[in-house]
């Protein structure tokens, strides 16, 4: 026999399953623009159908539906999809850095332009080419000055550029892993109370999308690979565990951090390649790599411009100091700025001149004449700052003396010679120099074209290991040019793969608004259809109750 009231049962759990299909439904809708959120589904079924009673078996055919139930709300999430995008979000991470380092090493070294390095260091040639047609005017020489302080000068600020863009990537570097430490401590909280949830028989689907949006945001810091186990996300870098279920099993060093417990160190993971990707790898290798190698190079420029070995020809006429400077090779002899030439030794005769080699251009302005009298020779040209033991481009500076008085600017390579072309003596024994000579300001301005070696005792990798000062810094900036344009390439190409994911992704798991908006009409006929049956049959028992069994009264 059939229940009376087993309508009433059927309407009921339609209204409650209709209803919640709705309120997921507005949930999907008011979340349709948060952040890793995955549209969520009400799983409808059937309820278990009861049969007729009967003392064997039912006479009466068939089961009596019991009505709807929903058994679960699931998220529509593909994990395949979400391995993908881990894979291609870290290189995207590391090539934005790398991108983004290039770019401020552009802004610095500010080439090609009328205000950058190579103008000043063009303006110091042409200073020199100014002097050598007035050999005697010091207000050329003064303009010299000016324009090799201002040589000096933008040498030391691109140095100090250089020095902080390099601290600010190793802050940013323990300022990601301040950032990892916190994320790693969610996920295990998060699987913590995602396993006491579902333990319960409840779906933690916010907690999940919460987890699964912290996850993205690390597979972009750091390499990670991510297990999804009964205990939680097991999340992994390299062979390196750092989550396991509800623990943290290993963490990033920081400065200050006294905490117990595992901790890695960036600079050695890179090392031995557990860090092989993300932002904090690109820091890294943009540090050690892109920002040292230019402070090399522009140290190994500033270091052959100040003494670096360099061969020149001495015109016939020129006449040596007694004293060349330290580092001077003529012939065989190396000079160790105590030894002295004779008088004979020290005028050159041969009609083809005397190929010596200098240190840079202070041991060619020490082979010089200043204009003060008694003549001196020259002395070294630039000087090293307070504290400072070799030539770079933080290092160097005008020598003081020249600064205080531009006079002492060499030019002439010559002094007043008999006929005979022995060196002419004063009543003194003092010399004069030739003050209106220019072969030494010539040789200081043909500099630019002489081929230098960049680094003499291979203490890294030049650019460029023999060539002129100009295609130097051409090298440089040109190699800078190549490598920002690769890192533009590869950082577009690694978006447009992330996007593609990203949107195989929304595809499934976001929320589609019009979707969402039919679905609500649907659940919402449903629901009205459901009331209406349940007011029907409330009709029914109406009259059933109070309007049957009264014939009689």
């Amino acid at each position: 026999m059939r229940s009376t009231f087993s309508g009433i049962e059927v309407s009921k759990r339609s209204l409650f399953a209709q209803q919640t299909a709705l309120q997921t439904t507005g949930h999907n809708i008011a979340n349709a623009n948060t952040q890793g959120y995955t549209r969520q589904v009400v799983n409808l079924v059937a309820s278990r159908p009861m049969e007729a009673v009967g003392l064997m078996r039912s006479n009466v055919p068939g089961q009596i539906g019991t009505g709807v139930e929903f058994d679960s709300i699931k998220r529509i999430r593909e994990g395949f999809l979400d391995q993908q995008f881990y894979g291609e979000n870290k290189s995207y991470g590391s090539w934005t850095v790398r991108k983004d380092t290039l770019d401020k090493l552009e802004a610095i070294t500010n080439e090609p332009s009328d205000t950058g390095l190579r103008q000043v260091i063009e303006n110091f040639w042409n200073a020199w080419q100014v002097v050598s047609k007035e050999p005697e005017n010091t207000t050329a020489r003064a303009a010299l000055k000016e324009n090799a302080l201002a040589m000096t000068d933008t040498f030391n600020h691109t140095a100090t550029q250089l020095s902080e863009l390099k601290s600010d990537l190793t802050e940013d570097i323990d300022v990601k892993a301040r950032e990892i430490n916190t994320m790693l401590t969610q996920v295990a909280s998060l699987n913590r109370e995602i396993f006491r949830i579902e333990g319960l028989g409840n779906d933690a689907n916010d907690l999940r999308d919460q987890r699964d949006l912290l996850a993205d945001n690390m597979s972009k810091i750091i390499n990670i690979t991510v297990e999804n186990t009964a205990s939680g996300y097991n999340i992994n870098m390299g062979s390196t565990r750092l989550v396991e279920g509800v623990n943290v099993t290993a963490s990033f060093e920081t400065p200050g951090d006294t905490t117990p417990g595992t901790k890695i160190n960036f600079e050695d993971a890179f090392q031995d390649g557990t860090l092989n990707n993300g932002e904090v790898y690109g820091l890294i290798y943009s540090r050690d790599n892109y920002v040292q190698s230019y402070q090399f190079q522009l140290d190994s420029m500033v270091k052959a411009l100040a003494q670096g070995d360099m061969k020149i020809t001495l015109p016939k006429g020129s006449v040596l100091p007694q004293q060349p400077p330290a580092g001077t090779v003529i012939g065989t002899r190396t000079f160790n700025g105590q030894e002295t030439l004779t008088d004979e030794e020290r005028v050159v005769t041969a009609d083809a001149g005397l190929e010596i080699t200098v240190k840079g251009l202070n041991g060619l302005h020490g082979l010089g004449y200043s204009l003060e009298s008694p003549p001196q020779s020259g002395i070294p040209f630039f000087a090293l700052k307070g504290g400072a033991t070799e030539y770079n481009a933080a290092s160097i500076t005008l020598n003081q003396a020249i600064i205080d008085s531009p006079a002492k600017i060499a030019s002439s390579l010559r002094v007043e010679t008999n006929t005979d072309g022995t060196i002419k003596k004063n009543a003194d024994g003092t010399e004069t120099v030739v003050k209106g000579n220019n072969d030494l300001a010539l040789l200081a301005a043909g500099m630019r074209t002489v081929r230098l070696d960049f680094d003499p005792q291979t203490t890294g990798i030049p650019i460029l290991k023999n060539g002129s000062f100009d295609e130097f810094f051409r090298a440089i900036v040109g190699q800078l040019g190549v490598q920002t344009q690769e890192a533009i390439r590869q950082t577009d190409n690694q978006k447009a793969l992330v996007d593609q994911i990203e949107t195989r992704r929304q595809s499934v798991s976001g929320v589609s608004l019009d979707e969402e908006m039919a679905n609500m009409i649907k659940y919402q006929h449903a629901y009205n259809a459901s009331a209406r049956a349940l007011t029907t049959f409330d009709e029914m028992l109406d009259k059933v109750i109070n309007s049957m069994g009264v014939v009689g009264r």
